[in-house]
């Protein structure tokens, strides 16, 4: 294991010093242990590079709120080691890291597999409220629910010591790091960009994967030029736990055969690791998928440099929700779009996107201002952007409270009972 600075990543390697390196990344909540049963079959070939999340496993809690500061953590750790030249898999966030990486570092990367993968990750809005509800009521309410997300329900129900460790893995992470890779997830899509990822790359998705399944599977098959999928059977979203065999037989068949030959051979031979136990619980074997489908074609997706109006339209999203964006843009006509356009323009592209204000401090003065002049209707869509932009219910109680004195109390007698119902929707975890 490592000593881990702040801008690098806990890690550990398995296999021969000499051989290729082949990384193995983690998903949100998960550890590197999550890939123990393919490391002694993988280890064969490859010198296995596993490393965990910031907060994740008992590494040093430096929260890393977007992808691309994730991915710059890894190759500060590789750079740091003398890895120039990797394969790469990943599963969910860490699958986003190995995009950010083809994209944006391809020269370091070999080949590439993306589990349980998307470009985009559900909708901002979720994670953002699923980062509401950590920093309320902790981890606890997301560990018990990991299960239900991570595996089928019949593997679950066979598999008690599995559930179990996942529940634990989860529990004990950081919370503020588990909040910053919500955001990190929330603010990722690469839909736009998939068709410059340039190394042959497999797909690989569970065929009951209700969190990141086949549809989101097929949109990555169909976008990188070079991609191949593999759907198996009888698995949900955590599938190399559910289907380690199945899922290491495509992994060694995929690194075996797309390969990519290094642009240079510098690579710095690596110090021997000691042997770590398996720590996932054992399971009975598992049968083998699969087949690969050829990609299908997706519409273009547009691009161009963001003028000030897409910038504001940005920040209105992060603060306020997606599903608020875009009912507020649904409803804009020719009377009201012009208005539209000046509020996403300049209250959300300028102001709020000041550097002179955190958006916490932005949101405790917006939320006096609407007690102040009885805007109950935005107060309480504001109340959630308080919740997403970081302030807690306490937090926000104390606004509240100091706008009693300085608004009148029949103010923040009417914006208690707006804030106190959106708190309790928004922070209530769901079942």
């Amino acid at each position: 294991m490592s000593e881990t600075p702040p801008n690098t990543l806990q890690y550990r390697f398995d296999g021969p010093e000499e051989a290729p390196v082949l990384i193995l990344g983690p998903s949100l909540g998960t550890t590197w242990h999550m890939w123990d049963r393919q490391v002694p079959e993988l280890a064969k070939q490859w010198r296995v590079f596993r490393f965990d999340l910031p907060g994740h496993g008992g590494a040093p809690a430096h929260p890393a709120g977007s992808v691309a500061e994730l991915s710059a953590r890894l190759l500060a750790t590789l750079d740091a080691l003398g890895v120039q030249r990797f394969g790469y898999a990943g599963c969910a966030l860490g699958g986003a890291i190995g995009i950010e990486l083809a994209l944006r570092h391809p020269a370091r990367l070999a080949s590439l597999a993306l589990v349980a993968a998307s470009p985009r990750f559900g909708t901002a809005d979720e994670f953002r409220q699923r980062g509401v509800v950590v920093r309320t009521n902790g981890l606890d309410p997301i560990a018990r629910t990991a299960p239900d997300r991570w595996f089928t329900g019949g593997f679950a129900a066979a598999q008690p010591a599995i559930t179990e460790w996942a529940v634990q893995m989860v529990r004990t992470t950081d919370p503020g790091c588990y909040i910053a890779a919500c955001e990190a997830l929330a603010s990722f899509d690469v839909r736009p960009e998939l068709g410059r990822v340039g190394v042959p790359t497999l797909v690989l998705v569970g065929s009951d994967d209700q969190v990141t399944g086949p549809a989101e599977a097929r949109t990555l098959v169909a976008g990188i030029p070079d991609a191949r999928l593999a759907v198996v059977p009888g698995a949900s979203h955590l599938v190399p736990v559910e289907q380690p065999a199945a899922v290491t037989d495509l992994l060694v068949h995929h690194f075996s055969t797309a390969w990519q030959q290094p642009y240079d051979t510098g690579q710095t031979a690596l110090p021997g690791m000691p042997a770590v136990p398996v720590q996932v619980p054992a399971a009975a074997p598992q049968p083998a998928p699969v087949a690969e489908i050829a990609p299908a074609a997706v519409p273009a997706q547009p691009t161009g440099q963001p003028d000030r109006y897409q910038n504001g339209l940005k920040v209105r999203r992060e603060v306020l929700g997606d599903a608020h964006v875009d009912r507020a843009l649904a409803q804009a006509d020719e009377f009201s779009g012009d208005f539209q356009e000046f509020v996403t323009r300049y209250a959300w592209g300028e102001i709020w996107d000041r550097p002179g204000l955190d958006r916490r401090t932005r949101s405790c003065i917006t939320l006096t201002a609407l007690v102040a002049g009885g805007h109950l209707e935005e107060l309480a869509f504001h109340t959630r952007a308080a919740l997403r932009n970081g302030l807690t219910p306490d937090e926000i109680k104390e606004v509240l409270l100091q706008t009693a004195v300085y608004c009148g109390v029949p103010a923040a007698n009417s914006a208690f009972r707006v804030a106190q119902q959106v708190i309790r929707e928004e922070t209530t975890p769901a079942e």
